[in-house]
């Protein structure tokens, strides 16, 4: 990972809770914490409102205590901040594009709910080109504790996966946390066999050693790098969405990856991504690949 752990901000419990655990991540990496605050004037026609100066003096003053606290926490941990003024999308982008990974909060009500995801997490997730970490409210420190462990999802062939389990194992290997990687399967519909096909299942010995054997060739550079890493294969059928979700509650955080390229009607989550977000628990990042 290149670049400092970059948090957005605004004042909300979300957001405070992304930003202690962005201090958290960045000292057990060992790099540097940059905290962003996406500003806006906001004119009215009251008298008793401030003006632009003074607006921008609280804001500033208010992301000015949010570092001192986390400095006083954390007081080896190199920290900066800007407040950037322009559309909060915007302004989260660019700060994203310098970043190793940019954390956001969202907002949740309970852990059945999950995340909530605004219009400015959406547009950010779907449109930026490194990692982007959702944290709720109510997320702490103990969740990161107790033998919990990092959830990644793996499909496809080895390439497609590659930065999504790179992110992952970097994960695992700065908490000293096991890793489950998890691969889900699907009965293919019969007019997907072919001849070669049919020999490829055949000669693996069916459908799950076939999945298997995809899963470990896929670790198997990933495992040579970070051969610290203690890691879980785990091969079930089942949609990839339910099978990440049927494991969330042994997670202290869930990996998932995205395709990075735009439809013909803009950038996307995807579906897998989605649907984690919307019912995990556990603050989850979402890796965008080619």
């Amino acid at each position: 990972m290149t670049g400092p752990i970059t948090v957005g901000i605004d004042g909300t419990d979300e957001s405070l809770a992304a930003l202690a655990w962005a201090a958290r991540e960045a000292v057990r990496r060992g790099t540097a914490l940059r905290v962003v605050h996406a500003w806006e004037f906001e004119p009215h026609t009251a008298a008793d409102v401030a003006d632009r100066v003074s607006q921008e003096r609280w804001v500033r003053d208010a992301v000015g205590e949010a570092v001192r606290e986390v400095s006083t926490r954390h007081p080896e941990l190199e920290v900066s901040a800007d407040v950037l003024e322009g559309p909060a999308v915007e302004v989260l982008l660019r700060a994203e594009a310098d970043a190793g990974m940019l954390v956001l909060g969202s907002r949740g009500h309970g852990p059945l709910v999950g995340f909530l995801l605004g219009s400015v997490g959406r547009q950010v997730i779907a449109e930026a080109t490194g990692p982007v970490v959702l944290v709720r409210a109510g997320d702490d420190a103990g969740a990161e504790a107790g033998g919990r462990e990092i959830v990644v999802g793996q499909q496809g062939e080895p390439e497609d996966s590659a930065d999504t389990l790179r992110f992952a194992f970097e994960a695992a290997a700065a908490r000293g946390a096991t890793l489950r990687v998890v691969r889900a399967w699907t009965l293919p519909p019969v007019f997907a066999y072919s001849p070669a096909s049919m020999q490829l299942l055949d000669d693996a010995g069916g459908l799950e050693p076939y999945e298997s054997k995809a899963l470990s060739t896929a670790l198997q550079p990933w495992r040579e790098q970070f051969p610290q890493v203690r890691v879980v294969e785990h091969v079930e059928m089942g949609s990839a969405g339910q099978v990440l979700l049927s494991v969330a509650g042994r997670a202290q955080l869930m990996v998932v990856g995205r395709r990075a390229h735009r439809t013909a009607v803009g950038a996307r989550v995807g579906s897998v991504a989605h649907g984690v977000l919307h019912h995990a628990a556990c603050p989850v990042a979402v890796v965008p690949h080619t």
